[in-house]
């Protein structure tokens, strides 16, 4: 067994677990008998997600503020980094983002080196790099690089929207669609995007953690099918029973006028649906598939992960139990 495997003594910590993707994670990993450790600023709010008869620790911290970060590393040898502060409810709250998050990866990174810790699996955005990369984005691949400059090796998979229920970028398909069967949209809805279901992504990091040769690399990973918003936004309809919905495109819509229109329309507040909206205008599509050849997995399709998000769904506009 080299460093980078895990054994069946080893505590894995999760950063990011009461999130989307990391209360999702912590149900997959209980199923595979990973012994864990939480770090997170509620102990009540994630105890309720600590699924029966599973080893998991939780311990109270915050990577911000750098407290309690040794604690939650102690004797860990692989950590999931799953944090992402996107925004604050208000658009005016969410231009430090980037910033909290670079932090929070900076505060991690000499913790960790100090803990010897020996991996880290990080999820973040998928999308060309270059001068006209969103904030969003580029804030993704900001905490990539930061948090490949410390010891521990890197695994960092790179996903373009997720669909599955409670995600922002899913329920704000969601709502547009079921609320507006005619949309006024900017002219990134064409943009092409590899959506993936969140069954897959889970599949990916659990995958990542029980294969060691997957330590220190970059990945990209997606559905089975290239589509644009406009395309997602037609197959949700189809998907739920309904006709195609109009959309018109216009040149002038700006992501700031898009993020309070998608406010008043959706549960998505204007802080978090701007970066998302302005992200549209950046083509997130798999450049390499060589994730397959370690973690060769079944790929779900949009209409499917559709399906299943929506019989999960238990408010909201159009749910349905399949």
């Amino acid at each position: 067994m080299n460093d980078m495997s895990l054994s069946f003594e080893d505590r894995v910590l999760v950063l990011g677990a009461t999130g989307f993707i990391g209360s999702r994670l912590i149900q997959e990993l209980a199923k595979k008998k990973i012994r864990m450790r939480l770090l997170v600023r509620s102990t009540s709010k994630a105890s309720a997600l600590i699924p029966k008869d599973s080893d998991t620790e939780i311990i109270e911290g915050d990577l911000l503020k750098n407290m309690n970060l040794a604690g939650a590393l102690k004797g860990i040898h692989s950590a999931y980094y799953l944090v992402h502060s996107m925004g604050g409810k208000l658009l005016s709250q969410q231009s430090d983002f980037a910033a909290r998050d670079k932090q929070a990866a900076k505060n991690f990174i000499a913790a960790s080196d100090a803990s010897g810790l020996k991996r880290v699996i990080y999820l973040g955005g998928l999308g060309e790099t270059g001068d006209d990369l969103s904030e969003h984005l580029r804030s993704r691949l900001d905490v990539a690089k930061t948090l490949s400059e410390g010891k521990a090796k890197v695994t960092f998979l790179r996903a373009a929207v997720i669909i599955g229920a409670g995600g922002a970028s899913y329920e704000m398909l969601r709502y547009l669609v079921e609320r507006l069967p005619v949309m006024v949209t900017p002219r990134w809805v064409d943009t092409k995007i590899q959506p993936i279901a969140v069954c897959d992504v889970l599949a990916y990091l659990a995958g990542c953690l029980l294969n060691s040769e997957t330590a220190g690399k970059t990945f990209d990973i997606g559905g089975p099918e290239v589509l644009t918003y406009r395309a997602m936004m037609n197959q949700y309809a189809e998907v739920r029973g309904s006709t195609k919905r109009l959309i018109i495109t216009v040149p002038l819509l700006t992501p700031k006028l898009s993020s309070y229109w998608v406010d008043l329309v959706t549960p998505v507040p204007a802080g978090i649906a701007h970066p998302l909206i302005e992200g549209l205008k950046n083509e997130v599509v798999c450049r390499d598939n060589s994730i397959d050849k370690f973690i060769p997995i079944p790929k779900t399709s949009f209409r499917e992960a559709v399906m299943t998000a929506i019989s999960e769904e238990k408010t909201g506009p159009g749910v349905r139990v399949f």
